[in-house]
């Protein structure tokens, strides 16, 4: 499937916890012509989620099918068995109704999506105050597992130094600030 690059796009990654999903919420409020890219996941969708709103829940051998078929702009196996990807179908749909599509992406998933989009892709990373605040914004999800919070915390050291790799590095210490400064960040870059 070949993907045609008729529009723009903006990607927020940061290591989990960091405020990403937030500020991409917030800039969807704002009537900005941005649509969100509903990524596809190998999980099961939490008890709060919904297929085709939250994810595109495929299973793993749906996403193994989708990744054959290269139906996928990127994809990533974040845990072991444990895809995440974008499919072509979906900014095709986007594009199409003449919107700029808005990732809300891992690192890796987001620094793959600018690599192939180049000056059509804005990249910002979403950088936690510190390690530690990042850590206790995990711990007050009350989500996850002791495991699953490890997990994240070893991932996170490793996202972090990947940083400089984006157009912008927007630091999170203030939930607002953040939001009102990315919203000034996605306009300057849709008015290019």
């Amino acid at each position: 499937m070949e993907l045609k690059q008729n529009g723009k796009c903006i990607i927020f990654s940061a290591p989990s916890g960091a405020g990403k999903t937030t500020i991409v919420h917030h800039l969807l409020s704002k009537n900005l012509g941005l649509e969100f890219s509903i990524s596809a996941c190998s999980r099961d969708p939490r008890p709060n989620e919904v297929d085709k709103k939250d994810y595109h829940f495929l299973g793993i051998d749906g996403f193994k099918d989708k990744i054959k078929e290269q139906a996928l702009v990127e994809w990533e196996e974040v845990y072991t068995n444990n895809f995440y990807g974008t499919l072509k179908s979906e900014m095709e749909r986007i594009w199409s109704e003449g919107k700029a599509v808005i990732f809300d992406v891992d690192v890796i998933g987001g620094l793959n999506i600018k690599k192939q989009f180049g000056d059509n892709a804005y990249s910002i990373f979403v950088k936690p105050p510190s390690y530690e605040e990042l850590e206790k914004r995990l711990r007050g999800r009350s989500t996850e597992s002791e495991d699953k919070i490890n997990q994240r915390m070893e991932k996170a050291s490793k996202e972090l130094a990947f940083s400089s790799e984006f157009d912008c590095i927007l630091i999170n210490d203030n939930l607002y600030e953040a939001c009102v400064k990315a919203e000034q960040l996605v306009i300057d870059f849709l008015e290019k």
